[in-house]
């Protein structure tokens, strides 16, 4: 191995082993690459599998300086192959039995291609300290949900110190408690209880062992380098500005689907992170639909729903007589086949497309796309922004939960559609997006916000370019 090899600095990569966590850290990995760095990404086993039969075997060969490993993720096989594994059990295991075999990809790859000179670890998989430690590399961490609901997790000593959690009782989740406004919290003014993620208030079964979990994580992220959000002060400064008095440096680069487009080279334009097999169909009937004319309808990776609910946002979407693609994962309702009721599916045969999943940046950047009805997960966010996509959101988890009100009252991008839902809200809110005078005001508040994105990852001074910059530099300065 030459000096010049053995200078180069070289980033382990490893991110939470789900979709939402994984597509952020694939392409920050591609945007570090693309600035110098030799790479390796570390993924489950389970998911590795997954991405090779959602994308074809020779998908994730890579190249020589951008490589694939894999860990096990502790839990036993599923019987479903292709669906998102339960979070708090995934949690829980990578937290206790990942270390050795991260250990171990570290020691080999120390070995068989360069030194690590540092790891880029998602702040869920606080497991790595260790791992640093015992190597002496530095951890910085990749924070992949909204950067509001960071400052959420960290009210959780203010939240038990004023008695406001844990919950009381389960007549508290529906007696109106939850309406409560939270009068402390940072940079978010009249965010209410229901809008903080559920398992800082103890809401649902399991809550209890995640609420934990994110207060261990959020005590280890102390000790990282710094935290990177896929974010752009334009966006969230205030909000990075208030985490970065808690937390190690904050540094917004993103949005990393603008950032990837900008500056990743094309030889790893191959490489990507879907876990179910794309349909790129859908895009092709986009081509035959007027501009701005269809709604655009997907929960995400981890959503679920009833079949009453599944039909309700079905005879919804229909009743609005607006054209839809709807993304409808084989796993998305509960215990059941995600099937619609035939007399739905023959009233929307024309106006709607089915698919199972769809490559999203493209389809949220096509012309004929003119609302996102979403679960408000934060890529779904940033990308909806991005495409200047004005959203209808339905929460289910987490940080959802967050990101839906802060769209909705900190930016204006989005309406918020009742967790009960009726086909009637449905169809008023689509009708009211598409074309009322609330979701023309949404509209051209997201075309805003889309230009002030875009101006953060393509200006040379733009805010997502420098601090991409300055986590760079303290990338290699930390590591020598």
């Amino acid at each position: 191995m030459d000096s010049k090899q053995e200078k180069k600095p070289h980033a382990l990569c490893m991110p939470g082993p789900i979709q939402g966590h994984i597509n952020p850290m694939l392409k920050l990995a591609k945007i570090l690459h693309s600035k110098g760095f030799d790479i390796t990404f570390v993924n489950t086993e389970f998911n590795h599998q997954r991405l090779l039969r959602s994308r074809g075997s020779d998908s994730l060969r890579g190249l020589p300086s951008f490589r694939f490993e894999t860990i096990p993720d502790g839990l036993p096989m599923p019987e479903n192959l292709d669906a998102t594994q339960d979070i708090p059990s995934l949690a829980k295991s990578m937290d206790e039995d990942c270390l050795d075999s991260f250990k171990s990809v570290i020691a080999k790859v120390n070995v068989t291609y360069s030194p690590v000179t540092c790891i880029v670890s998602d702040f869920l998989m606080g497991f790595t300290f260790a791992a640093a430690e015992e190597f002496n590399i530095p951890v910085f961490l990749l924070w992949t949900s909204g950067a509001g609901s960071l400052i959420c997790v960290d009210q959780y000593p203010i939240l038990l110190e004023k008695g406001l959690m844990p919950i009381k009782d389960p007549s508290f989740i529906v007696n109106g408690y939850l309406d409560t406004v939270l009068d402390f919290v940072p940079t978010m003014s009249g965010i209410r209880l229901k809008d903080i993620p559920p398992f800082i208030r103890y809401s649902n079964p399991g809550d209890e062992y995640l609420t934990q979990f994110y207060k261990l994580q959020s005590e280890r992220a102390k000790s990282a380098s710094a935290i990177i959000f896929n974010t752009c002060d334009e966006l969230d400064g205030d909000v990075l500005d208030a985490v970065s008095s808690r937390y190690p440096p904050c540094y917004g680069i993103g949005p990393l689907n603008l950032l990837e487009n900008k500056i990743v080279d094309k030889t790893l334009a191959s490489l990507k992170s879907n876990l179910w097999k794309e349909d790129s169909e859908c895009l092709s009937w986009l081509d035959t639909k007027a501009p701005s004319s269809v709604i655009y309808v997907n929960f995400g990776s981890i959503t679920v729903m009833t079949p009453q609910q599944l039909a309700e946002f079905g005879w919804g979407l229909a009743k609005s007589n607006y054209s839809f693609l709807w993304i409808i994962r084989p796993d998305l309702v509960i215990g059941e086949s995600s099937v619609l009721p035939a007399e739905l599916i023959n009233e929307t045969n024309i106006r709607g497309l089915l698919a199972s999943w769809c490559p999203q940046e493209q389809v949220l950047k096509h012309p004929s796309i003119g609302g996102f009805l979403t679960h408000s997960g934060w890529n779904s966010t940033i990308e909806s922004i991005s495409s200047g996509v004005p959203m209808i959101s339905w929460p289910f988890f987490g940080d959802q939960l967050t990101n839906c009100w802060v769209c909705c009252n900190k930016w204006g991008v989005a309406m918020e559609i009742s967790n009960d839902v009726k086909s009637d809200d449905v169809r008023k809110l689509v009708v009211e997006l598409m074309n009322g005078e609330k979701g023309n005001e949404i509209r051209k508040s997201v075309a805003d916000l889309k230009k002030k994105v875009e101006e953060a990852c393509t200006s040379p001074l733009g805010s997502s370019m420098v601090n991409l910059e300055k986590i760079i530099h303290l990338m290699k300065s930390t590591s020598t």
